[in-house]
């Protein structure tokens, strides 16, 4: 069986930095927080990154019946990725039965459910299909006339990386032609944040001071916020995208998923440390050879430290040259769709040969110690490789290796 290798040729995002991929990785060189105050009739203070939305872009009113904000978004996302990668399925040479979406997704419809369990007795006979984890995928693909294979993967915060990396396998084996591959969430309904504050994983904020709550390896950390948003990226084979003249933003070179298999939620060094092995060896890759590792980064006490020992280890005496950053301090932990924004964050790390800053670190623990991209120092013109993590609950690790194309 011949093999190809997969480019990455359309970006698509709905984030709480806008929709265009370019003004979010601009937003995230100048440090700018999309995380604020929500739901102030909660009992403890609630901060969360949210999307302005205009639905209306993308849907008539008579369409929005029974189709939740999580697949709302991920149609508009999957819209502005096939434009981006300049791509219709009307298009001579696109043969639908060899499309596929492959969507990340981690808890379905939240606003669906949040609605049913307040709404006094009245449930909207559309909750279900609403609430679906494979509702968006399914949305994505009616709205394109998709014909291959649609496929949701629920792996919780690893999800849409899991679901890219299934998408290039696709394309490497020749099974399909064109993925759609990436992700969808949103989470930001009072039921959900209470059952994440319960968790008491969620970071503590003073007034005022909910932008800056969320700091990534820094000795004060006090966990994560949650965003809401979908990623798509538009993957195809490096023939395919010669032939028909598209760009190429970089190549997908490189994926490795890999189990814990000790905790439900304790993350584990050694388990992320075979997926980022993997990863490497599947792009034919040395550690020195990578630049820039979009970490995980959750800003929890012992998720840090744990994905900075992984990463310690795999890149040994050439540790120091890695720059490491999680944006997650900006546009918030989006759970089922965070593998996806972050993935196409780190597709425009390398093409612009610039990295985003590890915000709100103002002293970094000594237990996480490594070559966090300071703000500022954005530069990085040798780039030709970078890695983007996504550590699970569950213990699934994903981590994705691109390179320039």
């Amino acid at each position: 069986m011949s093999t190809h290798e997969v480019a990455v040729t359309g970006l698509g995002v709905m984030a709480p930095h806008g929709d265009a991929p370019d003004a979010l990785f601009d937003a995230l060189l100048q440090g700018r927080s999309a995380i604020a105050p929500v739901f102030p009739e909660l009992p403890k203070p609630a901060a969360a990154a949210t999307v302005a939305f205009d639905e209306t872009r993308w849907f008539t009113k008579l369409q929005l019946a029974g189709v939740d904000r999580v697949s709302q978004l991920a149609v508009a996302a999957a819209d502005l990725a096939l434009r981006d990668a300049g791509l219709a399925m009307s298009d001579a040479g696109v043969d639908a039965e060899r499309v596929g979406v492959y969507a990340g997704c981690g808890m379905g419809g939240a606003a669906a459910l949040e609605a049913a369990y307040r709404g006094n007795g009245r449930v909207s006979p559309l909750t279900i299909p609403a609430f679906m984890p494979n509702a968006p995928a399914a949305h994505v693909a009616m709205r394109n006339g998709v014909l291959g294979p649609v496929l949701t993967y629920s792996v919780a915060c690893a999800s849409s990386s899991v679901a890219i990396a299934e998408a290039a396998k696709a394309v490497q084996r020749g099974e399909v032609d064109i993925a759609i591959a990436g992700g969808s969430e949103a989470l930001i309904v009072p039921g959900v944040v209470l059952a994440w504050q319960a968790m008491q994983t969620l970071a503590g904020f003073q007034p005022g001071e909910a932008a800056g709550a969320v700091r990534p390896f820094a000795t004060d950390r006090s966990g994560f916020a949650l965003g809401e948003g979908s990623a798509f990226l538009i993957l195809e084979s490096a023939e395919r995208a010669r032939a028909r003249g598209a760009r190429r933003y970089a190549m997908l070179a490189g994926w490795g998923l890999s189990s814990d298999a000790t905790h439900l939620t304790k993350p584990d060094a050694p388990g992320q440390a075979r997926a980022l092995r993997a990863a490497l060896r599947q792009a034919g890759l040395q550690p020195r050879d990578v630049g820039y590792c979009n970490a995980h980064g959750t800003a929890t006490r012992i998720g840090d430290v744990v994905e900075r020992n992984a990463l310690a280890e795999v890149w040994g005496s050439d540790f120091d040259a890695l720059r490491v950053s999680s944006t997650k301090a900006l546009h918030g932990h989006m759970l089922g769709a965070a593998g996806a924004i972050e993935a196409l964050i780190t597709v425009l790390a390398l093409h612009r040969r610039e990295l985003p800053p590890n915000a709100n670190c103002a002293e970094v623990d000594p237990d996480c110690r490594m070559n966090l991209v300071a703000p500022g120092d954005s530069a990085a013109p040798a780039l030709e490789a970078a890695i983007s993590n996504s550590f699970a609950f569950g213990g699934t690790n994903s981590v994705l290796l691109f390179r320039r194309g």
